[in-house]
């Protein structure tokens, strides 16, 4: 056991930081794309409906290792897609980089279709009161529908994002190295104390996920919109 902590412990807190970082990053970008899909899922535009239904329906049956192995061999490795700057640890923040391209490319689709049910709970005479005014869709999206929608939909947010903190496991597939590359390189050096090493992995996923899940509880008691 000494052994196994020895090794194992000070490797800890860096990758689920990693896990954190990548949880944090890929949330605020599944956010923006996802209200902008939305968006679009709504918009008087055809094409744009078009594209927003198509995209979604495809890259949310789409499995989410295949998006980020797409990230990273058919954007890097075929089409040298780059996203970070030549220097000593280049392969490390770049393949980073894209396993949060592919978790904003996948998480987005769930985002939007959670804020689609949150667009159906506000009264659809506000949105008609409002283009009466002379209000354009943008608008009337920005400023009445938007933020009714996301208050009435905090919740189940949070399950989403609940589900890309797990989800971020998948990015150890492309050698990013947070808590499960962690694992397995433990299992491969610690092979006689697998159990010990699932249960010190899944406690630190337990403690982030419920930490989550009870900020987003309150959150959803604090601004849900009074009826």
């Amino acid at each position: 056991m000494s052994t196994l902590w020895e090794s194992m412990g000070p490797a800890l807190w860096p990758a689920f930081w990693l896990t954190i970082q990548l949880t944090f990053f890929s949330a605020i970008g599944a956010l923006i794309w996802g209200v902008l899909l939305a968006a679009m899922k709504v918009s008087p535009v055809p094409v744009m409906r078009g594209f927003a239904t198509v995209y979604v329906n495809v890259v949310r049956n789409t499995p989410l290792t295949l998006i980020v192995l797409f990230c990273s061999v058919g954007l890097y490795q075929n089409l040298d897609m780059a996203l970070a700057p030549e220097s000593d640890h280049f392969f490390a923040t770049n393949n980073f980089r894209l396993a949060i391209l592919g978790f904003v490319l996948y998480t987005a689709t769930f985002v939007c279709e959670t804020l689609r049910a949150g667009f159906n709970t506000v009264p659809i005479g506000q949105a008609e009161a409002a283009r009466s005014l002379g209000l354009s869709f943008p608008q009337v999206f920005r400023l009445i529908v938007l933020p009714q929608a996301l208050r009435t939909v905090i919740a189940p947010l949070g399950s989403v994002l609940i589900a890309l903190t797990k989800n971020t496991t998948i990015a150890s597939v492309i050698g990013v190295g947070e808590a499960a590359l962690l694992m397995k390189s433990e299992l491969e050096t610690h092979g006689d104390q697998i159990l010990v090493i699932f249960a010190v992995i899944a406690v630190g996923f337990m403690i982030i996920t419920l930490a989550e899940g009870a900020f987003f509880g309150w959150a959803a008691k604090r601004w849900a919109v009074k009826r």
